[in-house]
């Protein structure tokens, strides 16, 4: 592994000497519209079929995007039926329940739409699912405002099951989607993407670096569990491991390791610096950097989904149409330079494609209270 990939970002020297790959998170708002490097704008390009052109315009698009959401969804106040990013117009849309507050939406600078529930309604819904028992043939649940509903995703052929169709029923408003593959934890990981070992053995991928280590998929480790980083060298242990229920983990550094607000680009994009964690809305492009299949991109298809692994349930995931395979678990997932969360599982290959779900980091912020590291 070449750690001179990082010159560009953080000085080659340091770097270089430590072997050190790590992302940094930080609670922090978006910043100015980033600057779009021509790596990036290649891989948006092969992964979402976009000329070099509109690739750039969808960064500098996504980043007003991300800037634009918290004000509109405030100014929607009780009226708010979730928001997401069209890429048609290259505009956050807000959807309403009633029109009095558009005047205040559109100030922001988004569109509004108009829709049938609030968000908090179809959160309800979400929430009811989630508090029941799912058959194993049920895979995934997420609250849609752009249908009014929830989507259900389940195996191919087993809608008609009796213990699906009673599932199903517990909500109102559902699309029913089929896939062929249940998801599983893509556990086969110190810069984001970068491998890390669990206890001699286990290879996972760094999320992000935070003041104090990196976070990554708890199904990688449990806590106490040892790590080592890609080159072999102790690196430290989990300090707080969720899974399942939730998919995250802290892993606190010493040894001589330390971190860095970078996110490997493999040689496909340039290292690409972590400048904030501004949510990235529906819609949104999206990439991945991992330690098995490197840097992917695709779009932000659903938030706040149940995933339901064999081992059991994970709540308030971000669905993707992104690859990843075994050993990418925990790895980076980065919109422009804004931070959006760590690698859990998926269906599919980055051979013949898939969806993957990752863990908000905002959410793995909050819960350990960490700092991002950002640049």
């Amino acid at each position: 592994m070449t750690r001179a990939r990082l010159l560009g970002a953080m000085g080659a020297c340091a770097l270089v000497a430590l072997g050190l790959t790590a992302t940094p998170i930080a609670t922090t708002t978006a910043a100015a519209a980033p600057e779009v490097s021509p790596g990036l704008v290649a891989a948006m390009s092969r992964d979402l079929g976009l000329t070099e052109a509109q690739a750039a315009a969808r960064v500098r698009q996504e980043s007003a995007a991300i800037r634009t959401e918290p004000t509109a969804k405030a100014a929607a106040g009780e009226d708010f039926g979730g928001s997401w990013f069209d890429p048609a117009s290259g505009s956050l849309v807000v959807g309403l329940v009633d029109r009095d507050h558009a005047g205040a939406v559109l100030a922001t600078g988004a569109r509004v739409a108009d829709v049938e529930r609030t968000q908090a309604e179809l959160d309800a819904d979400k929430a009811r699912l989630d508090r029941a028992a799912a058959p194993r043939e049920v895979l995934s649940w997420h609250a849609d405002p752009r249908s009014g509903g929830v989507v259900v995703t389940v195996l191919a052929g087993s809608a008609d099951k009796g213990a699906v169709r009673a599932f199903l029923g517990l909500v109102k408003d559902v699309t029913v989607v089929e896939a062929a593959e249940r998801p599983v934890p893509f556990a086969a990981g110190t810069v984001g993407g970068d491998p890390f070992y669990i206890n001699g053995n286990t290879r996972c991928s760094i999320g992000f670096s935070v003041h104090g280590g990196f976070v990554t998929a708890g199904h990688c480790g449990g806590v106490g569990a040892s790590v080592a980083g890609w080159d072999g060298s102790a690196m430290g242990s989990f300090a707080g491991s969720s899974f399942p229920g939730n998919d995250y983990a802290f892993v606190r550094i010493g040894n001589g390791w330390w971190t860095a607000p970078v996110v490997l680009g493999w040689g496909t994009v340039p290292d690409q610096l972590v400048r904030g964690s501004g949510e990235a809305p529906v819609g949104s492009s999206i990439c991945r950097s991992g330690s098995t299949t490197r840097w992917h991109c695709g779009r932000v298809l659903a938030k706040n989904e149940t995933v339901n692994y064999a081992q059991g349930a994970v709540h308030q995931m971000t669905k993707t149409s992104v690859c990843a395979q075994p050993g990418d678990s925990g790895g980076s997932f980065i919109t422009g330079d804004q931070a959006q969360g760590v690698t859990s599982g998926g269906w599919g290959n980055c051979s013949s494609g898939g969806e993957t779900w990752y863990q908000p980091v905002n959410e793995i912020l909050a819960v350990y209270g960490l700092g991002l590291v950002t640049a």
